[in-house]
């Protein structure tokens, strides 16, 4: 069985943090404060919600003015680093605290999210100042997106997604995305491949609202550098997953009329949740002119409700010649993850040429 991500906090992670707790603050007590930590409601909470709680226990413990605290706070980083912890999922206890008591501190908590963001990543907390202070926040980001630390770079664009997932969104920034777009610019050919992807994630959250706001700038962004047209084909994906014909041309994918996929094979019909799935097809080309593709196969998970949700997955995009037969055979995992649970009954799985489903055969999960 897969671990809860919520064990992350364990004894191992509580003795190093509380060890690090005791060289900055002044009088702190490891024995009070764990039993704090390990409440009666402990077991029952999730990932954020524990989060959330250690930075309730967490404020407690320091002074009690913010500025005071947040100090400590980057006594306490420092304090990490030296130990040799370079930040982790774990870590966003800080950004919890600066969400849940910075916000009526505004020039305090942007300079702690600049330094913090730099240990781990400050993205959920700067949403609720976004919301707040709408236009000060984001000419902060503005200005964040040409730091020098290619952290605080990303930070400056995963912070404004209007659809960030796991976050809440932001209406404002979906309906007019204009104050992201010279973020984006800034960081259109970015040094970071961190920083890039984040830009490409940005722009197919806009893509949901906003397609032809995005539209235009592949065709600005396009051929300006190999790291511009990388970002602008990733976050243009949802566009190419749903064979938007404008999208299409723009990136050389034709429809897939001549395309014919044979011999779709599913080695076996039934599996149990856990197994793999394999299965294999062949694709011809029988045109006459070489054409580009996007191969892609869809799974319709069944969800708890009953009903199917498809996932797609890319294979690969390349040219394929006329009257040639090309081979593929790829696996799929069915075992549980946080971030995916599977459920037993009838699937489908999809072959996706260029957006268009050409082939489609049935399998079921079992328990």
């Amino acid at each position: 069985m897969v671990e809860p991500f919520k064990n992350i906090y364990n004894d191992t992670f509580f003795n190093q943090f509380t060890a690090v707790l005791g060289k900055c603050i002044k009088g702190f007590d490891k024995k009070r404060f764990l039993k704090k930590i390990y409440d009666d409601a402990w077991e029952a909470r999730e990932l954020k919600q524990r989060m959330k709680h250690i930075a309730q226990v967490l404020h407690e413990f320091l002074p009690g003015q913010y500025d005071k605290n947040i100090s400590l706070i980057k006594d306490i980083i420092i304090a990490l680093r030296k130990e040799g912890i370079s930040g982790g999922l774990e870590y966003m206890v800080f950004t919890e605290y600066v969400e849940a008591y910075g916000l009526e501190h505004y020039d305090i908590s942007m300079q702690a999210m600049e330094f913090i963001t730099q240990f781990i990543s400050c993205e959920f907390a700067i949403r609720p100042f976004i919301i707040r202070y709408p236009e000060k926040a984001m000419k902060q980001m503005l200005l964040w997106s040409k730091h020098e630390s290619l952290h605080v770079r990303r930070f400056s664009s995963e912070g404004c997604r209007p659809r960030l997932p796991w976050a809440m969104a932001l209406p404002a920034l979906k309906k007019d995305p204009s104050a992201i777009l010279p973020i984006l610019e800034n960081l259109k050919d970015d040094t970071s491949e961190f920083v890039r992807k984040s830009v490409a994630n940005n722009l197919n959250d806009i893509v949901k609202d906003n397609p032809d706001i995005v539209l235009g700038i592949v065709k600005r962004w396009q051929g300006v550098s190999p790291r511009t047209d990388w970002i602008i084909k990733h976050g243009s994906r949802t566009l190419l997953r749903k064979a938007h014909p404008q999208a299409m041309k723009l990136f050389g994918l034709a429809v897939a009329d001549q395309i014919v996929i044979d011999k779709l094979k599913i080695t076996d019909k039934s599996i149990g949740i856990g197994d793999t799935l394999h299965f294999s097809f062949d694709l011809t080309n029988s045109g006459k002119k070489p054409i580009k593709l996007r191969v892609e196969y869809g799974i319709d998970y069944m969800k708890s409700n009953g009903k199917g949700n498809r996932k797609l997955f890319k294979i690969t995009e390349n040219t394929y010649q006329p009257g040639q037969t090309y081979s593929f055979k790829r696996a799929q995992s069915f075992r549980n993850l946080t971030t995916r649970k599977h459920y037993a009954g009838q699937h489908t799985l999809a072959v996706v040429i260029n957006g268009q489903e050409l082939a489609v055969k049935k399998f079921t999960v079992t328990e």
